[in-house]
């Protein structure tokens, strides 16, 4: 296997011109890394001696430190480089003008996990609006899509319901990389920054994670491993209920339950599910939902990853588990993200319809899941900004 080189080692080997004697700004986290397992924000200043000016970081903070969402970071000084870092998840979501006065390029070093929900890539189109706003360039070093670039599932977001965790019609499982995704923003969703994308060399578009010879490391508390990844996009839904998710346990978004679950009378209601097994198991979250409660549930087994569909996967659960327990289930309550008057699953699924499909029809219909529309406009209108083909 080739060795996969992301956008940072290519700008560090490169060194292009336009980066000469330039201020920089870096928007980056612990996961920000390069081949030395050396984080971006050393490198950059390594490489770059005195241009490095401010630093930015994403949801869960400068130090991918804070557990859950709306735990908002501060903006801290870098104890080494002494330089200011500006929480992109705390006051603003979008740089200010005050932040960006030092700054003449914005690098954008992230690391995304695939899914419509995952806040860091709306981060990057605000911070290319500010790009835009002020007159600065906006560089994104790209990275492996850790689910792969090969399938698109789901629906896309009705616009009543764009948020922070799904600011743009698009499916919950995007297929596409940083860089690809910064491209379609930029043209498609009319930002109109000026934007540079500098791709890796060696990825393929059928690589999940463990494919890569790259490390994983966690870009936010709640995906530890590149397993956790494969089940999020169906396994976030939970976020918009009273079923644990797994936070507070070893393996957050694998590990799911309640303590009301009857996980036999669950299991004779879905009947088998395709690619994956549904192991019972019991855990007591150590924070989160159900905190110091025995949770009964499952652990989610994926038995062939090229076919398993998570999002379907996991609303054909939770329609089992809705039904199964009707007076004890529960919709999460506002706020979600900071949204203070939808229902927190409706912003996750990106539609009410959904919703209440799940909650009215006690047999599914072949038609809930019928999203090929949506898919099949996506993946046509993406392919002008693949970078990997």
């Amino acid at each position: 296997m080739a060795t996969i080189k992301t956008g940072l080692e290519i700008l560090l080997t490169k060194k292009p011109e336009w980066i000469n004697s330039k201020k920089l700004g870096l928007l980056a986290n612990p996961a920000s890394i390069a081949s030395s397992l050396k984080n971006a924000v050393e490198l950059i200043n390594y490489h770059f001696p005195n241009q490095l000016k401010a630093i930015f970081s994403p949801q869960h903070g400068y130090y991918a430190s804070k557990q859950d969402n709306m735990i908002e970071s501060n903006n801290v000084i870098d104890p080494i480089l002494k330089l200011p870092v500006y929480s992109l998840y705390s006051k603003v979501r979008q740089p200010t003008k005050e932040m960006f006065k030092n700054i003449d390029i914005l690098l954008i070093d992230l690391q995304d996990v695939g899914t419509r929900v995952y806040t860091f890539i709306y981060t990057i189109s605000y911070c290319m609006e500010a790009c835009k706003l002020y007159n600065k360039k906006v560089v994104v070093l790209d990275r492996p899509n850790p689910i792969g670039g090969e399938t698109v599932e789901g629906n896309c977001v009705e616009e009543e319901f764009t948020s922070f965790v799904g600011r743009y019609s698009i499916p919950m499982r995007h297929g596409l990389t940083i860089g690809e995704l910064s491209y379609l923003f930029n043209d498609h969703f009319g930002i109109k920054s000026d934007l540079e994308v500098i791709p890796m060399q060696n990825w393929t578009r059928n690589m999940y994670f463990n494919d890569t010879d790259l490390t994983w490391i966690t870009p936010s508390p709640n995906l530890p491993t590149p397993d956790s990844t494969i089940v999020y996009p169906g396994q976030v839904i939970w976020e918009g209920t009273n079923i644990s998710e797994g936070r507070g346990t070893t393996k957050p978004f694998e590990i799911f339950g309640a303590p009301f679950l009857d996980t036999q009378k669950i299991l004779e209601f879905l009947g088998p599910l395709p690619d994956v097994i549904l192991r019972e198991t019991c855990f007591e979250p150590t924070f989160n939902k159900w905190h110091g409660h025995l949770c009964r549930g499952f652990q989610i087994h994926v038995t062939d990853l090229k076919n398993y569909k998570p999002y379907k996967t996991s609303l054909k659960i939770l329609h089992a588990i809705l039904h199964v327990h009707p007076d004890k289930f529960a919709w999460k309550s506002p706020p979600y993200e900071y949204e203070f008057e939808k229902m927190p699953i409706d912003m996750i699924l990106g539609s009410q319809k959904l919703r209440k499909s799940l909650e009215k029809n006690k047999v599914i219909n072949n038609n809930l899941f019928d999203w090929q529309i949506d898919e099949e406009k996506f993946i046509e209108l993406s392919k002008k900004y693949l970078l990997y083909r």
